[in-house]
C-alpha cells in the first residue's frame, strides 16, 4: 500500500466491491473513475485517491477492468482464506446473523455458536454446533478463532468481551450496544446498533418527506 488508508476510505471499499459486482453481472468490462464516482456520489478525484491508497489498479485514460478491480478489492476486503469465527448468543438475532454468515457473507468461517441456555446447548444453528458458554475457553484454546459475533444483551456483553479478549480474540462484530473499544482500545470492533439506524431513518421520514 502506498498510503495508509483512512477509515472513510476503508468503509467505501465494500460499496465499490458491490457496485463492481453488479456491473460484472451486467457484462460491463471497463469502468472509468467518473462512472464509479457517479455511482458512489463522490468525485472522480476521490475515487482515484481511494484506489491510490492500495496501488492504483488502473491506467490514466484507460479506466479500470471491472473483473480485475473487483478481484483485487475482494483480496483486500476478505483476505486469502476465511477467518475462523464464533458467535455468542444463539437467540433470534444470533440465528439471523449465523444464517447470513453461512449463506451470504464472504471472508468468515462460522465454526461454532455459544449460549448459556441449557435448552439451546447441543442443538445446531445453521449447521454449526451450539456449545455451552462454559466450553468457550477450551474451544478457543483448541481452535483459536479470530473473530467473535456478539449477539447477547448489553448487560452480559462486558463480561463476554473480557473473556474473549483474554482468550485471544481481537475482532468483534458487535450487536450488543456495549462498545468494547472504550474499555479495550486495542481491539477491532464494528458496532451495529439497529436502533440508531432506525432512528436515523425515522428522522429522515419525519423531516424530509
Amino acid at each position: 500500500m502506498q498510503n495508509k488508508p483512512s477509515l472513510p476510505v476503508i468503509k467505501r471499499l465494500p460499496r465499490y466491491y458491490r457496485y463492481l459486482g453488479e456491473m460484472e453481472q451486467s457484462g460491463v468490462v471497463k469502468v472509468s473513475s467518473s462512472e464509479l464516482a457517479r455511482m458512489m456520489g463522490t468525485t472522480a478525484s476521490q475515487v482515484r485517491q481511494d484506489f491510490n491508497c492500495f496501488g492504483g489498479f488502473g491506467q490514466q485514460g484507460i479506466g479500470y477492468n471491472v473483473k480485475l478491480l473487483r478481484e483485487e478489492l475482494g483480496k483486500l476486503l476478505f483476505g486469502r482464506r476465511p477467518v475462523p469465527t464464533v458467535l455468542i448468543g444463539a437467540g433470534n438475532l444470533g440465528h439471523a446473523m449465523a444464517n447470513y454468515l453461512r449463506k451470504d457473507a464472504q471472508g468468515f468461517a462460522l465454526q461454532a455458536a455459544f449460549d448459556v441456555k441449557p435448552e439451546m446447548v447441543g442443538l445446531t444453528l445453521c449447521d454449526v454446533p451450539i456449545l455451552d458458554m462454559k466450553e468457550l475457553g477450551s474451544y478457543c484454546a483448541e481452535h483459536r478463532p479470530k473473530v467473535a459475533v456478539i449477539c447477547v444483551p448489553r448487560e452480559a456483553a462486558a463480561q463476554v468481551a473480557r473473556q474473549l479478549i483474554d482468550l485471544g480474540v481481537r475482532a468483534f462484530w458487535n450487536f450488543s450496544h456495549y462498545d468494547f473499544s472504550i474499555e479495550f482500545p486495542d481491539v477491532v470492533v464494528e458496532n451495529v446498533h439497529l436502533g440508531d439506524s432506525l432512528a436515523t431513518l425515522s428522522y429522515e421520514v419525519n423531516n424530509n418527506l
